[in-house]
């Protein structure tokens, strides 16, 4: 008996570890049909013959082990920039998976608890058990909505589409559906599991056809030319920066070189996030004449860098400056990184030499609320919504305020090296710009740059490993979203679909 379920622990961490294949940067969404099929026939045939709901809670655990361990191995190369951190490598790999593993056991054990013989009723319960799962992973903790099934579409534009009325959690939930489909077609004993396979299909065309039909609208549209440049910068400095004393003003002159100012251009600089890290916003005025002899009253610059306030508060802050490096709007970042930027239950796991990974001093602080920047300087007059680094991951209403212009994203990517970390990262930017409805501007040290369309086109990009900048000069403007209006109220909506379509399937089975 221990053997038997030996070998099915196995067999579905190696489906899961198989399903990360299809997520960014590979993106063979093909997988999916085939893992979760198999995924969804084994626990469906077991329940008729196993009645022990814990069993179930690790089967769902084996899978989520393999699927994370395989997508997520590259959190660990975070630790290697640190003597301190490095002996805790392996430890990392596995406990990250093993956790997250946990909301994947949770799916298999409600699945048990609810389980019903009639396959339909089954696999409409698994679907809404695992969207919930995922929804709930979105958010408890602080979230870690990261490798939700629905990004095996990252690269299929029309498809994703559909983001801009329901949303990512209400999108990967069909996804779910739509992945464990031919399980039906295989297991089915009437024409019912037919019609319903056929209604999922029927979803995922309509969503190719929705999403064709946007695209094609919005080539339509006239590109306005913008009133100034917006310059983003992508550089490949080294995370030495972090943990050695270097010369800033050389530092500061690379960037300003690879900015290539024009004094009598109107240029918005986006650099990205931390970029000088051993200077604040507080004490940055110290290279003031540096700035305002490379640049001019027509310019701009925003940047990433900490700030402290009078209460020796430390934030990971985005600013917006003058070419006299005066002040003009700043924001801090709301949703920070779990042991990357502030350490949960600081006090007691100091005691035992832990310390987060992106600083030498405290925990960061979180910022109170995040909206949009008003820029008002002279020939400037825009509104941008701010986005560090992770924060591009959440899902929702990004800001109670959606009166801006264009999301701009800075980030720092070189923490996971050349790993496909920084692209799963930058996945996430397509998805925020679809359901907002907005351009995304993203600037990212080692890692990719772009100009994200509101459709979720990447206009232009500085690709990964390279180094350059790219301009937006011109854009489109399209109504809000749906999404932006409803947020994921729609996958609530769902669940209740998916809850009438169980009523009604099991009184046509009872009749």
């Amino acid at each position: 008996m221990f053997k038997k379920n030996y070998f099915n622990f196995i067999y579905l961490i190696f489906l899961g570890a198989i399903s990360a294949f299809s997520l960014p940067p590979y993106n063979f969404f093909i997988i999916n049909f085939v893992t979760f099929t198999l995924f969804f026939i084994f626990i469906f045939d077991k329940k008729k013959t196993l009645l022990n709901n814990k069993s179930f809670f690790y089967y769902g655990w084996c899978f989520g082990f393999g699927y994370f361990l395989s997508g997520l191995y590259w959190i660990s190369i975070s630790l290697t920039f640190d003597e301190t951190f490095k002996i805790l490598i392996p430890l990392t790999i596995i406990l990250i998976p093993a956790f997250l593993a946990i909301f994947y056991g949770l799916v298999t054990f409600l699945f048990s608890a609810f389980y019903s013989r009639k396959l339909i009723i089954s696999f409409l319960l698994f679907s809404i058990f695992f969207g919930s799962v995922e929804l709930v992973r979105g958010f408890i903790f602080t979230g870690f909505p990261w490798n939700l099934i629905a990004f095996a579409f990252s690269e299929n534009i029309y498809f994703i589409q559909i983001l801009s009325i329901i949303g990512t959690y209400s999108f990967n939930l069909i996804c779910i559906s739509l992945f464990t489909c031919p399980a039906i077609l295989i297991l089915r004993k009437s024409k019912k599991e037919i019609l319903l396979s056929c209604f999922f299909l029927t979803i995922a065309f309509s969503f190719i056809i929705f999403g064709s039909i946007k695209n094609n609208q919005f080539n339509l549209l006239k590109k306005t030319k913008n009133d100034y440049v917006m310059r983003v910068i992508s550089p490949n400095i080294s995370l030495d920066r972090f943990y050695s004393k270097n010369d800033e003003i050389k530092l500061i002159k690379e960037l300003i070189l690879l900015s290539n100012p024009q004094k009598n251009q109107l240029t918005i600089f986006l650099w990205p996030e931390g970029i000088i890290p051993d200077t604040s916003l507080e004490n940055i005025k110290i290279y003031e004449n540096l700035f305002s002899n490379n640049f001019s009253a027509n310019h701009i610059i925003i940047m990433g860098l900490n700030s402290i306030n009078n209460k020796n508060q430390h934030f990971n802050s985005l600013a917006v400056f003058d070419n006299k490096l005066n002040l003009l709007e700043s924001y801090n970042k709301v949703d920070l990184v779990p042991f990357g930027e502030y350490l949960p239950f600081e006090k007691v796991l100091k005691l035992i030499g832990l310390k987060t990974v992106t600083n030498e001093y405290q925990s960061f602080s979180s910022g109170l609320e995040r909206k949009p920047l008003n820029i008002k300087n002279g020939k400037f007059d825009l509104n941008l919504l701010p986005l560090i680094c992770y924060e591009i991951i959440y899902s929702g209403r990004l800001s109670e305020n959606e009166n801006f212009d264009y999301i701009v994203n800075i980030s720092e990517d070189g923490w996971f090296g050349k790993s496909i970390g920084p692209k799963q990262h930058f996945s996430h930017s397509i998805f925020r710009s679809i359901e907002n409805g907005k351009y995304l501007i993203r600037s990212a040290n080692n890692g990719i740059s772009a100009i994200i369309s509101p459709t979720g086109v990447i206009e232009k990009q500085v690709k990964f490993g390279m180094t350059g900048y790219i301009d937006f000069t011109e854009s489109k403007s399209i109504k809000p979203t749906l999404f932006v209006k409803y947020g994921n109220i729609t996958f609530i909506i769902l669940i209740l679909l998916y809850i009438f379509l169980i009523f009604s399937f099991n009184k046509i089975t009872n009749e």
